[in-house]
């Protein structure tokens, strides 16, 4: 980067810091209180809530692990965001009524109100473990290693440069990160769609010759198989990191994607998941819905952001350009081999932005990852602080203890990602490692909420059982049946732990009243406002569907 970029990129930290601090102290309450300090209680608004759940969910992990699977499999991986945004609107109409009426403030409570303490303990266990080890620690290695790619700071300097950063805007609390998410989010899409403007403008100028629209159709032209969402067996072959190949379906099934299990991993990651409901328990429903709606809405934009710079670099890769750059040297036995690595495709088009637009792309990335790693740092702590740390070890602490020590908790999760980083240099497509590994407990975790919900019967023995088998189970069809489809496995896993739930619900006396929480159906009515932004986001996303069938 050129003293021009750097320039915009500190322009861009005064602005986030100076914004953050002014919110820290306008809103700031003079007593310490753990609810407003985790969950940001009633300040808020739908934009922010929105912004906020974007902001937090795109990172590095979108960035550079999907315009890698955008360069390995195309169009497909888009999935994971079009479907989101109907995730979303899900969430929205069925989940949240059900939340705020029970005064639902962690997903760990939910499951203690629902079924029994130990469920809850269980749970926030696996919750933490995945957050730290799995979330935490991707977004901070992606992260680094694409500021590495178009920095001269090494990847422990960069690791650590994002981690303070982090840190810093997560100590203000949620109303911090909630607020300066707005801005992250501004960044962020600019400085993506500047990245795809740029990448499209060089396929214009080395190949297709004409304006970005011309490039887009030869893009689509030559690289016809990366422009399909739903994939058959044996139709797109993709590297696999190794020097050989894979199939695509193996990550992305053909209809799994709309009927299938990616149901699964969407209802986890966007209705049960502390990281991103969190946003919204603070609100009203009205308020809460309205976030998710706009939320929806920004997720119909991601595609364009994230996997099109892939599928360009693809073409452009095709045609002989950057090939030694998309090149890694990895170690097989005693023997050294060159092999292509999807996941560099973005930190390589960025390296070939104009000066200023670099900076702004550079302020763009830094922005995801900032905001994910504050948004998952503030789970993590909260989860940490509420469902364990006051129920077991100290149950009359003071607001103000709560409050230092889910800082505290902030910066040791911080401290291991940052030891754990690294270790994730081991694997290609960082995104696909994400979705396999989370893979493993969402069918639990799907299974144990909805029918917590809206099954009466469910008891917390079916509750417990379900969260003791989700991990073995997930393992155990991963080494038995390794060639089918994770998304398939997810699926087979999910109802098996929905069966055995109604099983030993039903072989259980009925007991009237035990540990149920309060659904109001009215409550799922939407209004007039809510109605037509949801059937505006359900007909893009069809039309989506049926023109990259």
């Amino acid at each position: 980067m050129k003293t021009n970029d750097y320039i915009v990129f500190i322009i861009y930290l005064i602005v986030v810091s100076t914004y953050g601090y002014w919110i820290y102290s306008r809103k700031k309450k003079a007593a310490a209180d753990s609810k407003d300090f985790f969950l940001a209680e009633g300040s808020l608004t739908w934009w922010a809530i929105g912004a906020s759940l974007i902001a937090s969910n795109i990172s590095a992990e979108q960035f550079i692990g999907m315009s890698g699977s955008g360069f390995a499999m195309g169009l497909a991986i888009a999935s994971y965001e079009w479907m989101a945004a109907v995730t979303l609107i899900v969430v929205a109409v069925f989940f949240l009524p059900i939340y705020l009426k029970n005064k639902i403030y962690t997903m760990p409570q939910f499951l203690a109100q629902r079924f029994s303490p130990l469920v809850a303990t269980i749970m926030a266990v696996f919750w933490l473990l995945v957050y730290i080890f799995v979330n935490l620690t991707s977004i901070l290695y992606l992260g680094a290693l694409a500021v590495n790619t178009i920095t001269d700071f090494g990847f422990t300097t960069c690791v650590i440069g994002l981690s303070v950063f982090a840190v810093i805007i997560t100590l203000g609390g949620m109303k911090v990160i909630g607020f300066t998410d707005v801005i992250q989010v501004l960044v962020l899409v600019l400085g993506g769609l500047a990245t795809t403007y740029l990448a499209l403008e060089l396929v214009a100028q080395k190949l297709s010759g004409g304006d970005i629209w011309t490039a887009l159709a030869y893009v689509k032209e030559n690289a016809s198989d990366h422009f399909h969402m739903v994939l058959n067996k044996g139709q797109m072959m993709m590297p696999d990191g190794k020097g050989g190949t894979e199939d695509a379906y193996q990550k992305l099934p053909g209809l799994a994607v709309l009927i299938g299990a990616m149901w699964i991993a969407n209802l986890n990651y966007w209705g049960c998941n502390q990281y991103i409901t969190q946003r919204a328990l603070g609100a009203d429903l009205p308020t809460a819905r309205s976030g998710l709606l706009f939320a929806s809405f920004l997720k119909l934009l991601m595609p364009v952001i994230v996997v099109l710079p892939g599928i360009a670099a693809f073409v452009l890769y095709k045609n002989g350009f950057f090939q030694s750059e998309m090149m890694t040297t990895i170690q097989i036995g005693d023997e050294s081999k060159e092999v292509l690595r999807s996941d560099r495709a973005y930190p390589v088009l960025l390296n070939l932005l104009p000066t200023g637009l670099k900076g702004l792309s550079f302020a763009a990335l830094t922005a995801a990852i900032v905001a994910s790693l504050a948004g998952k740092a503030n789970s993590i702590s909260t989860i940490f602080t509420l469902d364990l740390y006051k129920k077991y070890f100290k149950k009359d602490a003071s607001e103000k203890h709560l409050v230092n020590v889910g800082k505290v908790a902030i910066i040791v999760a911080m401290l291991i990602a940052i030891v754990m980083a690294p270790q994730l240099s081991r694997f290609d497509q960082a995104f696909q490692f994400i979705q396999d590994f989370t893979g493993l407990i969402s069918p639990g975790v799907v299974a144990i909420f909805l029918l917590g919900m809206f099954w009466k019967r469910a008891n917390g023995l079916a509750a417990l059982l379900a969260a003791l088998a989700t991990l073995p189970l997930g393992i155990g069809f991963n080494e038995w049946l390794p060639n089918i489809p994770f998304l398939h496995r997810m699926g087979y896993v999910f109802l098996i732990l929905v069966a055995l739930m109604v099983i030993t619900s039903l072989l259980q006396p009925k007991k009237e009243n035990e540990n149920h929480i309060e659904v109001d159906l009215s409550a799922f009515r939407v209004g007039k406002r809510f109605g037509v932004g949801m059937l505006l986001v359900l007909g893009v996303i069809a039309a989506l569907y049926v023109a990259f069938w």
